[in-house]
């Protein structure tokens, strides 16, 4: 693999409609009026980019096994209506800008199953993501009356969204990417802050917060089993 030179933004913006989360129920992304904007970047975040102090994040990759399937994009909100992808090429081992936000122990790294993303990006960079929040985790820990844990269920049940998921099997190691794509990658994160809230609320109300916390700290830990080889149906945690 090759290491590649100063990374730089796309001039362009793509744009995503959607309402301000609760209102329109049921409302797809291209049935809403808010414009917000998709910053698309090369290789790296841009230098100076503040994201705040919690950061939903989400990946594309050539498949589900992290250790065979590259890394393609990488997208990122601070919860305030713009998302930031960042397009990964083939061969790339560095994002500087990115690895600083992804270690640094001040920033909250709010993902939708992190054991995924945490063990692509750790295998695409080196680097281990914490401190983490899963919405996925939180989900199965107070929503056991279903079994029905996908963003997709969450969103509309606690951000009224109905967001597509027909490019999530699409080829995100395009150069290009479509309209399509920047859109729906967009979408797994500008929502996330607002299910964290929502879900955590119930964790406090069941006495579960603790229990969800300790998770979310063991997440990085589990990712790297995984990469070691120790997933289904090596887990250790199996009779």
């Amino acid at each position: 693999m090759t290491a590649f030179g100063r990374s730089f933004a796309f001039p362009g913006l793509a744009a995503l409609t959607l309402a301000p989360c609760g209102s329109n129920s049921g409302a797809s992304l291209d049935e809403r009026n808010e414009a917000l904007a998709i910053h698309l970047h090369k290789n790296d975040l841009p230098d100076g980019l503040n994201l705040g102090s919690v950061v939903a994040i989400d990946t594309e990759t050539m498949g589900l096994n992290p250790m065979r399937d590259r890394l393609c994009v990488v997208q990122l909100s601070d919860g305030k209506g713009d998302a930031h992808l960042v397009q990964i090429a083939k061969g790339q081992k560095t994002a500087p800008n990115l690895e600083r936000l992804l270690t640094d122990p001040a920033v909250l790294k709010l993902f939708h199953f992190g054991r995924f993303d945490i063990a692509a990006l750790k295998q695409a960079f080196g680097v281990l993501t914490a401190p983490v929040w899963c919405t996925k985790i939180a989900s199965k820990l107070i929503r056991t009356y279903t079994d029905r844990h996908g963003l997709k269920y969450l969103l509309m049940e606690y951000a009224a969204a109905d967001v597509s998921k027909a490019q999530q099997t699409s080829d995100w190691g395009s150069v290009n990417l479509t309209e399509a794509q920047k859109d729906y990658a967009a979408s797994d994160v500008l929502y996330l802050h607002k299910l964290k809230a929502a879900l955590e609320a119930i964790l406090i109300r069941e006495d579960r917060l603790d229990l969800a916390q300790r998770c979310f700290d063991f997440l990085p830990t589990r990712a790297e089993l995984d990469l070691l080889g120790w997933e289904e149906p090596n887990d250790l945690f199996h009779h």
